[in-house]
């Protein structure tokens, strides 16, 4: 589950990105790094370990260009060494990728035949290689994106920076979200408004195939077929506190020590202590009262969150209920009850096979 920033800005965002990275943290990562339009050209500084080693690289070799891009990695073709992390770059393109190109390898042998040549082991260098041959044949950036997207089989959320381009972002989305935040002569990209929430509370979310072309001036968003479409920017309540360590170690003390804040926020929205009352009417297109059986599917920790709900319901709401782990229920072919209702389970929104098994 990687995290993705991006800014057009009027001052240096090398650091920017650092921090709003680091407001990413919470998904995990084993590499970062960042890329810039620097005078001389697109440069990198990336590292692996934690974005404190990225921060040292920029110390000791500091970047400022007022346009970049930003990325952490958990590594999944390739091992989480500088050379696999991101963003990865030609000469013409800089790219950050999160999720998986399923049809990588058919896609980096055709590309051999080519003359472009990978250099390292990931799927990502692999669409880099493609936007570039696309601009080597006389593509303009928005046309060479605009072309290679079909081609990849799998779920992504993409960022692209280009050389001689100071103005431009593009950003294609794939089943991995991607928002896109709105400031003062300024546009942001992030995996999520938690990473925009220190620049701005004017965000965009990209609907599935959707793709976005930023410029200072404003965001033009396309569909897959390539049809001009309308977001609407939304006020974002997300706030940076939510995801800063504060005084714990490290993320799983912090979300274990405010279970008791979290469920109590929960039930006040949902559940008038005075009177005794719960009042889902207005949120959920279901009604409780009919539903014969729940099955619950996730994986990791929010199958177990999915566990306890199970006795939560079975013993308050008398509701018999299934929990399958969702790589395992994607291949089967269960029997669903009529009145049954499926609820699937991702802390980050974009778990790969539950996404699946719901789809």
């Amino acid at each position: 589950m990687c995290g993705i920033v991006g800014i057009i800005g009027t001052s240096p965002v090398a650091n920017r990105l650092v921090e709003a990275l680091k407001r990413l943290e919470y998904r995990g990562y084993d590499s970062a790094g960042v890329a810039t339009l620097e005078a001389s050209g697109l440069e990198r500084r990336r590292a692996p370990g934690k974005l404190g080693n990225l921060a040292e690289k920029l110390d000791q070799s500091p970047l400022v260009g007022t346009i970049g891009i930003g990325h952490t990695r958990w590594a999944t073709h390739g091992a989480p060494t500088e050379g696999n992390a991101h963003p990865h770059a030609t000469g013409k393109v800089a790219v950050v990728h999160n999720g998986i190109i399923e049809n990588f390898r058919e896609l980096r042998e055709e590309l051999a035949r080519d003359g472009y040549k990978q250099q390292t082991e990931t799927d990502t260098e692999a669409v880099a290689l493609l936007v570039t041959r696309e601009l080597d044949r006389g593509a303009d950036p928005e046309t060479a994106v605009g072309n290679i997207l079909p081609r990849l089989h799998g779920a992504f959320g993409l960022a692209f920076l280009f050389e001689g381009h100071h103005d431009l972002l593009i950003a294609a989305r794939q089943g991995s979200p991607l928002a896109v935040g709105f400031g003062t002569e300024e546009v942001y990209l992030g995996s999520d408004a938690f990473a925009l929430a220190p620049f701005t509370n004017r965000v965009a979310y990209l609907e599935e195939g959707d793709w976005a072309v930023l410029r200072p001036e404003g965001v033009t968003i396309r569909d897959f077929s390539g049809n001009v479409v309308e977001r609407d920017i939304q006020i974002s309540s997300a706030s940076a506190a939510l995801v800063d360590k504060g005084n714990h170690r490290h993320f799983m003390a912090k979300e274990i020590y405010e279970q008791p804040e979290t469920i109590s926020h929960t039930l006040g929205h949902y559940v008038n202590m005075a009177e005794g009352t719960v009042d889902l009417a207005e949120t959920l297109p279901f009604d409780f009262e009919k539903l014969s059986r729940l099955t619950i599917v996730a994986c990791g920790t929010s199958y177990y969150a999915g566990l306890v709900a199970k006795y939560w319901f079975e013993s308050v709401a008398r509701l018999p209920v299934d929990v399958d782990v969702a790589s395992e229920f994607r291949y089967r072919e269960p029997p669903l009850e009529e009145n049954g209702l499926s609820l699937f389970i991702s802390q980050s929104g974009e778990t790969a096979d539950t996404l699946a098994a719901l789809r």
